[in-house]
């Protein structure tokens, strides 16, 4: 019986890890966790080489090693194993796996993938290694429809594999863009593993998005400009398609206004607008296919003005509230505000430390009515401080006294009975025109 070189690459290698994992356990004094962790993990990769389910291999390992590690308590095991379950069936960000893998399961049977392909290979025709960038991009748009690097690289290895060996690309080259753009699938979001880690890692799967999309488009890029410049270096590696691989039958309708398979899309369909060219083709069919060919454009100029509108747009003032309810004091509102109403006798009060030498409002003017009825003693008299020490004719302190008042002389000691009268006559008008300001 003769075995194949892979089953032979296969079983060394599973023979080298269970080695390494007895050696390890013979070579310790004492067994700790870490060394039991150990064991289980080459156990893991050993059983998953022979073919075992994914799946069914974690759920069988993690079980028997639990048991071991409670010492062989079978009921905390499984009371440990329902805890785990209910912890992820109850996590709210793990329900977007399954869906994320029904998406790219719809992507792939509804063949969209392959037309995709087929479109960006023969739209970079004139692109050196246009077969290599046209599967790195179609890897990075299905890697964002999955976020699975395992479906990623089975699909594009059954769809771009073959047409790449056809045009005589090289089995290098040819796998590792294969490999290199499924890997894509865990950097462009959504991926699955940034969702795994985020439940885990109680971190914010958003953020871990916003973190790893640049990082996945830039390697993409870089991905493309490496098959690119390999491409133009060693052409044997990567050559370009020939014309037969580039030709596309165009519709019947389409043939007689653009009957060069060189002629350019748009300057003819524009010709064929008004002439002759369009007098077996409807306008109709010659507007829509315009659309069709002017649709990528409107889209572009839509995204760009939209994106420079959310990005140049402020922030809408806040706007405050002035109305109010009828029957409600004004209280409230003159005191919530900065600006305060004057005082209802519309009379201006001094400070109270204005007396103590503190800053104090200055004194209104007096107006020129009251000052010319002022005397000339009182007029030509010093500041108010000054005042102090010599004091003034009883004229001079209350000019707002009638003649009566200021004609008494200001040497009486004793006040006539005229001016006692006036000191005990009731508030009234001509009593308040002789108070003193």
């Amino acid at each position: 019986m003769k075995i194949r070189k892979e089953l032979w690459f296969g079983f060394s290698l599973m023979a080298i890890i269970v080695s390494a994992a007895l050696y390890m356990l013979v070579s310790v004094q004492q067994i700790e966790r870490g060394h039991v962790g150990l064991l289980m993990l080459s156990l893991v990769v050993v059983a998953i080489m022979l073919g075992f389910p994914t799946a069914f291999t974690l759920m069988g390992m993690g079980m028997i090693f639990t048991w071991l590690a409670y010492d062989r308590d079978w009921h905390r095991t499984l009371d440990l194993m329902v805890q785990a379950a209910y912890k992820v069936m109850g996590n709210d960000v793990l329900i977007s796996i399954p869906l994320f893998v029904f998406m790219g399961y719809l992507v792939e049977r509804a063949n969209l993938i392959e037309k995709l392909f087929r479109s960006i290979h023969l739209a970079l025709a004139r692109v050196p290694g246009a077969l290599g960038v046209a599967t790195l991009v179609t890897c990075a748009v299905f890697a964002t429809a999955t976020g699975i690097v395992g479906a990623v690289v089975t699909l594009m290895g059954l769809l771009a594999l073959p047409a790449m060996l056809r045009a005589g690309y090289s089995v290098q080259l040819s796998a590792g863009t294969i490999t290199a753009g499924g890997c894509l699938g865990i950097l462009i979001p959504p991926s699955v593993l940034l969702i795994v880690y985020g439940a885990t890692a109680g971190v914010s799967v958003v953020q871990l998005y916003a973190g790893a999309f640049f990082p996945g488009i830039m390697l993409a890029g870089l991905y493309i400009l490496y098959v690119i410049i390999l491409a133009k270096i060693k052409p044997k590696m990567a050559p370009p398609l020939s014309a037969a691989d580039r030709f596309v039958p165009l519709p019947p309708l389409t043939q007689r206004f653009a009957p060069s398979p060189s002629a350019h899309v748009l300057p003819a369909m524009l010709g064929a607008l008004k002439g002759r060219a369009n007098q077996d083709v409807p306008t109709s069919y010659i507007l829509k296919q315009l659309g069709i060919v002017a649709m990528p454009l409107v889209i572009f100029a839509f995204l760009g003005l939209w994106g420079y509108q959310a990005a140049t747009a402020g922030s809408p003032a806040e706007e405050a509230n002035t109305l109010q309810k009828m029957g409600e004091s004004s209280a409230s509102t003159s005191a919530s505000s900065s600006l305060a109403e004057p005082p209802s006798d519309g009379a201006l009060k001094v400070p109270a430390d204005s007396a103590s030498g503190g800053l104090a409002e200055p004194r209104p003017p007096v107006p020129a009515s009251r000052s010319r009825r002022l005397p000339a003693a009182c007029r030509s008299l010093p500041a108010r401080k000054a005042s102090r020490n010599r004091p003034a004719p009883r004229a001079c302190r209350n000019p707002g006294r009638p003649a009566a008042c200021r004609s008494l002389p200001a040497s009486a000691r004793r006040p006539s009975p005229q001016a006692s009268a006036w000191r005990r006559a009731p508030a009234s008008g001509s009593r308040s025109a002789c108070s003193a300001r």
